[in-house]
């Protein structure tokens, strides 16, 4: 195992929050390295598909325009949106004692957005930017240790002694999965583990098709559903209009069942409301994050959702000053959100900065 002394900072993740940190870190002069444990960029922007020209999101997927520094800086990285189609009906089912039917959708004056060629666009933008020599994948952090002039960093591959450590790791991930020595302050250990990781009990799924047939006036791609096991589904069709799906969210308590019993789950819903059709379709998709190592932890006890997101202790600093909690969860301004993520990368360079000042 090398030392490798050559960094100013180490940031943990390539997320949104982590990539958009190191490219406005490295605007500043600073070196950076980022430490990511999968093999690939981007944490939960997670788009699917691109080997059968379907690309399918099965991560963050919407924004707004009033998420401003996000739609800032799409603009600043010529990375182009679009609106999402949700047509003027909704299939809608209130209890299973009733027929679905198509209810009226109201007048809708914030729509929500989509990145063209999917949220994965953005994270080859800034990938680009802050290049590959300074990303290091599958390697995974396993301690942080602080002495008196710097911080360490120990890897399964390597330790690195740097001046700053920045996580982006979701909370409670970050407290089961990395050793600190001296330990962090039982406070902010205590709301960590309290803390919720979005996405983390989320299972996103999506059925693609040669031709949109829930695209006329008698039917609709928005599905709102109180009977289940798909709460909400939408039409995730590309803004070419070249290749067409399905997308929703299945409940997230099925997570322990098989793939195909997923699946099957799925198109039996459909089946009520598009008939036999739904099971003509190119490809199935789904992501059960809970499964994913790398992005959620179980909880010590049971965590509301957006519980502590924000919270005031992630606005601080550890480790005298060495280490800086950042990512979409510590956000105060849309935690979990891809905005929050943005504006957390923001907070964390302009912090920098200004130290530097």
């Amino acid at each position: 195992m090398d030392d490798i002394l050559n960094t100013d900072i180490i940031i943990i993740g390539a997320g949104l929050t982590g990539l958009t940190t190191a490219m406005l870190l490295l605007k500043q002069g600073k070196s950076i390295k980022i430490i990511e444990s999968r093999l690939r960029l981007g944490g939960r922007i997670y788009t699917l598909g691109f080997e059968v020209n379907q690309p399918i999101e099965m991560g963050a997927t919407w924004l707004g325009y009033k998420h401003k520094h996000l739609y800032d800086f799409l603009n600043e990285l010529d990375v182009e949106v679009f609106i999402q189609e949700l047509g003027n009906n909704a299939i809608f089912e209130p209890i299973s004692t009733s027929p679905p039917y198509l209810a009226l959708m109201p007048a809708n004056d914030e729509p929500s957005l989509r990145i063209k060629g999917g949220s994965t666009a953005l994270i080859k933008s800034l990938a680009d930017k802050v290049g590959i020599k300074n990303i290091h994948l599958s390697e995974k952090v396993l301690s942080i240790s602080k002495s008196t002039n710097s911080i360490s960093v120990t890897t399964d591959k390597a330790t690195y002694q740097v001046e700053k450590v920045i996580s982006t790791l979701p909370p409670n991930l970050l407290i089961n999965t990395i050793k600190f020595n001296p330990e962090l302050p039982d406070e902010l250990k205590s709301v960590a583990l309290a803390t919720h990781t979005w996405m983390g009990d989320s299972i996103k799924v999506a059925l693609s098709y040669s031709k949109p047939f829930w695209k006329n006036e008698n039917s609709s791609g928005t599905i709102l559903s109180n009977v289940g096991p798909v709460n909400e589904m939408y039409d995730h069709s590309n803004f070419e209009k070249n290749y067409y799906a399905l997308k929703g969210f299945l409940n997230g308590s099925f997570f322990g069942i098989s793939k195909i019993e997923r699946k099957h789950m799925v198109l039996k819903q459909l089946k009520k409301y598009f008939g036999s059709v739904v099971e003509d379709y190119d490809n199935y998709f789904e992501q059960v994050w809970m499964h994913e190592g790398d992005t959620f932890c179980s909880y010590n006890e049971h965590v509301l959702p957006h519980q502590n997101n924000g919270h005031q202790i992630y606005q601080q600093t550890f480790l005298e000053d060495r280490l800086i909690i950042a990512g979409s969860e510590t956000s105060p301004i849309y935690p979990g959100y891809m905005e929050g993520a943005v504006y957390s990368a923001k907070t964390v360079s302009n912090l920098l900065g200004t130290a530097d000042s």
